[in-house]
């Protein structure tokens, strides 16, 4: 995947492109990441990229040329079709399906507000999706870019070096949460042992304890997501044993 980044501070990015997932991703050569600064489009890289508001008000806005022109340079970069994305507090908030469908195009170019935010005529003439990650104000749109280049790296055929180690994260196990995990050492002083079924070798008991508690744990913390859940025979019945234990479990402690 090729991802385009317009952003006034592209320094920010190297908290994931020097490191994990994404640098590794960048070192196979499954993704590329190349960036554009409007500051390099003004003739006064400090001074030209930002303006007052029309109609006054607090805070300054982004200013379309040097936008446009970053915009620009990024498409005849990209040599061919790249989705163009606007990080803001306004767009769609992205889930695990948008996630995927992100997926088919190949190159993205991502465009990252700073202070109020960018001039309307350029997401009215150039921008064709605004997505957000939360119901929140970040100080500027390399944060949700660098979030949302994390999640499609993770998908990329090759990044991980498994792709089971996706597939039973959250969300991703089949839109429930992930079950509890342990490692050595077995026993930590007065802390709860390891579930003795982790230990015992059996790969089908295993896998339906973790289902199960998979099952629960939505259930209790996440019961949205739970109650979009479809149950099939198997997980209904695991999920009742682990309703009635744990009814069972904190009746007692009462």
């Amino acid at each position: 995947m090729w991802i385009g980044i317009i952003s006034l501070f592209p320094e920010m990015f190297k908290s994931i492109t020097d490191y994990g997932i994404i640098s590794k991703g960048i070192k196979k050569k499954l993704l590329k990441l190349k960036f554009w600064n409007p500051r390099d489009y003004t003739k006064n890289k400090y001074h030209n990229v930002d303006c007052n508001i029309y109609g006054g008000g607090s805070g300054v806005l982004l200013k379309a040329e040097p936008l446009i022109k970053s915009i620009n340079a990024a498409q005849y970069k990209a040599n061919g079709y790249a989705k163009l994305i606007y990080l803001s507090p306004q767009g769609k908030r992205i889930n695990k399906s948008y996630i995927k469908n992100l997926l088919i195009y190949k190159k993205l170019i991502l465009v990252c507000g700073r202070y109020k935010g960018i001039d309307e005529r350029v997401i009215n003439s150039y921008i064709e999706e605004e997505i957000s990650i939360g119901d929140y104000i970040l100080s500027g749109g390399e944060l949700p870019a660098m979030v949302l280049i994390d999640v499609l790296a993770r998908l990329i055929p090759g990044v991980l070096n498994k792709k089971s180690s996706n597939d039973t994260d959250s969300f991703f196990n089949n839109g429930l949460l992930d079950c509890p995990n342990y490692t050595r050492p077995k026993i930590l002083k007065n802390m709860e042992k390891v579930p003795d079924i982790l230990l015992s070798g059996n790969h089908k008991k295993i896998k339906e304890w973790r289902l199960q508690q998979s099952l629960g744990r939505t259930w209790l913390k996440r019961p949205d997501l739970f109650k979009k859940k479809k149950l099939t025979k198997e997980e209904k019945i695991l999920f009742d044993q682990f309703k009635n234990n744990y009814f069972k479990k904190n009746f007692f402690k009462k």
